[in-house]
């Protein structure tokens, strides 16, 4: 376990004079050992369906890295709600709960929705807060037509395709306790918004909350009237970090999984890429990579991995291989 300045051992020393670093990083036998007594309650069969289209779950992966971050999560919910119960005393109100909602963020292919799966799964089988619900911002992009409207088909997933009104009212009625909460769902078939279709959230214990620009910061107005961004709305927040040439390989690789799969349906939106040669359809993927999702992670994603309460570090064969903790 060790403090550093940068939590990816970059050379962020070498343009500060501060020596005081906000993070704590542990190796995987270092975080492993605060799994503590935390029961296994997964299964090997359970993995299948958490596991990533390019990413294989290991029970190993889980007790090493998952189990811990379960026990720390519910220990923070647990004060959450305490928290929430002192405060709701002190005001002599008897508010209904609160849900915890956790941000889970990172690049396109770095293994969010993977993660957001796993936590979902071993914080539902806590005694304290069973119910668990799980959203993807994907939902509140605006649907294709409008992104076209607007000149911005190329730039989807940037801050600026989403709806982010209609994303923070969402987390505001959520926050507050309201009941069946509907949010648009995204089909990644069609690559759009699913007209009349919806998820209900109905006051869980927890939100988890998975998409690429969920730490950006509010802005500033100079009037001090700042509009809240969906980052504070979190109470914890995860970030999924790897080198841009790793998760380039593995965008890469999705894509070519995806041509033998989903791209040969006719109805698929990307259908047209399942005739490409492999060569054609490598260069196409790396194409897309880089005009998009490679200048998407440069100018809004990775600019907020230290805004995140944890950063999760993923080596190129998925495996996490360091967690930074923020003591501040």
């Amino acid at each position: 376990m060790r403090d550093i300045l940068d939590p990816q051992g970059g050379a962020a020393g070498n343009r500060s004079n501060i020596q005081y670093s906000p993070y704590r990083t542990f190796t995987r036998t270092e975080w492993a050992a605060l799994r503590a007594d935390t029961p296994m309650t997964l299964v090997p069969r359970d993995l299948g369906s958490l596991s990533g289209l390019i990413e294989d779950l290991s029970i190993d992966e889980v007790e090493t890295i998952y189990l811990p971050m379960s026990r720390l999560l519910n220990l923070y919910v647990a004060a959450s709600q305490e928290l929430h119960a002192v405060t709701s005393r002190f005001l002599g109100r008897r508010d209904g709960k609160v849900p915890f909602i956790i941000g889970v963020g990172g690049s396109v292919a770095v293994g969010k929705s993977t993660t957001a799966r796993v936590l979902k799964a071993l914080l539902a089988r806590w005694p304290d807060h069973p119910r668990v619900d799980l959203i993807t911002t994907d939902g509140f992009l605006w649907p294709n037509r409008e992104l076209e409207i607007r000149g911005i088909m190329h730039r989807k997933g940037f801050p600026e395709s989403f709806d982010t009104a209609r994303l923070l009212n969402f987390l505001g009625d959520v926050k507050s306790g309201k009941e069946n909460v509907a949010a648009p769902v995204y089909s990644h078939f069609h690559y759009d918004i699913i007209p009349g279709q919806a998820i209900v959230v109905d006051r869980p214990d927890i939100l988890i909350v998975e998409g690429l620009n969920v730490l950006q910061p509010a802005r500033l107005p100079r009037g001090g009237e700042a509009i809240p961004f969906v980052s504070d709305f979190f109470d914890f927040s995860i970030y999924l970090d790897a080198d841009p040439a790793i998760i380039e390989d593995w965008y890469v690789r999705r894509f070519m999984r995806l041509r033998q799969t989903a791209f040969r349906d006719p109805a698929a939106f990307f259908h047209r890429y399942a005739t490409l040669s492999v060569e054609e359809a490598q260069a196409k993927a790396l194409e897309i990579w880089t005009t998009i999702n490679r200048v998407n992670l440069d100018e809004n994603i990775l600019p907020t991995r230290r805004r995140a309460r944890l950063i999760l570090r993923k080596s190129a064969d998925h495996r996490i291989e360091s967690v930074a903790l923020r003591k501040l």
